[in-house]
């Protein structure tokens, strides 16, 4: 499979190119320059396959001549060994829809699934080509836990994380800051996650930056993380089929990554009907579907940091769907959002969103009596990124078999939790240890420069 930049469709790329780089050179994100689309009886071979064994037929197409299909089922085998449920997620029914718990890994949320697969990927890469990579990925809560994890005490790689100071759950700092590995370095940002993850675009487009230290980015764009996460909807999918019922999925969002990777299973061939984007209160992304206004406002702090987002990355990959594959557009369509922080999407590219997305949005009462009502009702205690997917069912009325991603364990929320339901929801055994571990990370200035000096005094 060969792959293009969503800002030059002329120049071809292979999966490899694709997974080190995470970002192209012109700042474009890779997508599949074509894809083989599943037939019915496709999905009648993959419906009753073991999350491992169909994590492998779906992934392997797309990767090319990277690896052979028994080193990929290898290295599948291994990244999957290390979550707590033996088909990596699990589906429960809560109430009148099903949720589906993608927080059985080691650091407790989503970001898991495709991260450990990333992390051998590298390994796998450097093992073969005896080179040193750097990555640096910024993160606005999850991500970088999840990265470090899959990274850590790896040879020949070191991993720079940049998280926004006092904007994410102590807990979920103390995920990234625990951990005694040399091959790892955190950098809270005196910022928002939005500064985070903009300088870490700008540089991969210092193009001599990023070529010095051999970088790579493992961020939500990078195209091994949509096509990892597009496995658990085919998955859970399968779960619920019924001919009778179409099946929906609501995705807590605010990079439009995990969506995203939804809407590429349904574009290579599962019948999904429709996506709930839903958002908290930096509702960019629902202000984007629901009425064409793609404005970039200030980001707001609250109860669900890992969405405390305006600028959805991902998003660029749908406008150039929508723009019919055009690269010119999209080029012009990203520039006035970067120069002027808007884009108005037109009706005609609005009403073809609508045909697969929908969008919700709730504010922090909203949230809190979400997890309120939903633990009084059902005894069962979500987070508040998986509470906002949940609440989606009760704003967009849709028939059918609904299915909640819920991305997160609520103890990564502690002080959420406490507010809505007044319990303490605890960490796993496993990994109580780090409420007692010394934290290691820098405060710094949110400067490029800074950043980038940082990063060179240490490789």
């Amino acid at each position: 499979m060969n792959y293009i930049s969503t800002r030059n469709s002329s120049d071809s790329f292979k999966f490899e190119d694709v997974f080190i780089k995470g970002l192209a050179d012109d700042g474009g994100l890779f997508i599949p320059k074509s894809i083989h689309k599943y037939s019915q009886n496709d999905l009648l071979k993959l419906k009753n396959l073991e999350y491992k064994e169909l994590a492998k037929k779906i992934i392997f197409p797309f990767i090319g001549d990277f690896m052979s299909e028994q080193d990929l089922s290898e290295i599948i085998d291994k990244s999957y060994s290390v979550f707590r449920k033996q088909n990596v997620v699990e589906l429960v029914k809560i109430g009148d829809r099903s949720v589906l718990e993608l927080f059985h890994g080691p650091t407790l949320a989503f970001k898991d699934i495709a991260m450990q697969l990333l992390g051998n990927f590298y390994e796998y890469y450097l093992n073969n080509k005896k080179n040193k990579i750097n990555i640096v990925v910024a993160t606005s809560g999850d991500t970088g836990a999840a990265a470090i994890d899959a990274i850590k005490g790896k040879e020949n790689i070191n991993i720079f994380v940049l998280h926004p100071n006092n904007r994410i759950s102590p807990v979920q700092r103390k995920l990234m800051t625990t951990g005694k590995e040399k091959n790892v370095f955190n950098i809270a940002v005196e910022g928002s996650f939005d500064d985070c993850q903009n300088i870490v675009k700008a540089m991969f487009t210092d193009q001599a930056f990023a070529n010095e230290i051999k970088m790579s980015g493992v961020n939500s764009i990078n195209w091994a993380r949509i096509i990892a996460q597009s496995v658990y909807y085919f998955y859970s999918y399968f779960l619920v089929e019924d001919n009778s019922e179409p099946i929906n999925f609501a995705v807590p969002t605010g990079n439009f990554g995990d969506v995203y990777a939804g809407y590429l299973a349904k574009k290579i061939g599962l019948p999904i009907n429709k996506f709930i984007v839903a958002t908290n209160q930096n509702d960019i992304l629902h202000r984007a579907i629901t009425n064409g206004a793609y404005n970039v406002e200030n980001v707001l702090e609250t109860i669900s940091p890992s969405m405390d987002i305006q600028i959805a990355s991902n998003f660029e990959r749908l406008i150039f769907d929508l723009n019919n594959h055009s690269d010119k557009k999209t080029i012009d369509v990203m520039k006035g959002i970067k120069e002027k922080g808007k884009y108005e999407i037109q009706k005609e590219n609005l009403d073809k969103i609508n045909v697969d997305f929908l969008s919700s949005r709730m504010d922090e009462i909203e949230v809190l009596n979400t997890i309120k009502n939903v633990y009084e009702k059902f005894n069962k205690v979500l987070d508040p990124h998986s509470a906002i997917g949940y609440g989606a069912f009760d704003k967009v009325d849709l028939k059918g078999n609904n299915i909640v991603l819920a991305t997160a364990h609520p103890c990564k929320f502690p002080g959420a939790i406490e507010k809505a339901i007044n319990i303490k929801a605890e960490l796993p055994d496993e990994l109580l240890f780090i409420l007692d571990e010394k934290e290691n990370y820098d405060i710094i200035d949110n400067d490029f420069n800074k950043i980038k000096q940082y990063i060179k005094e240490r490789i």
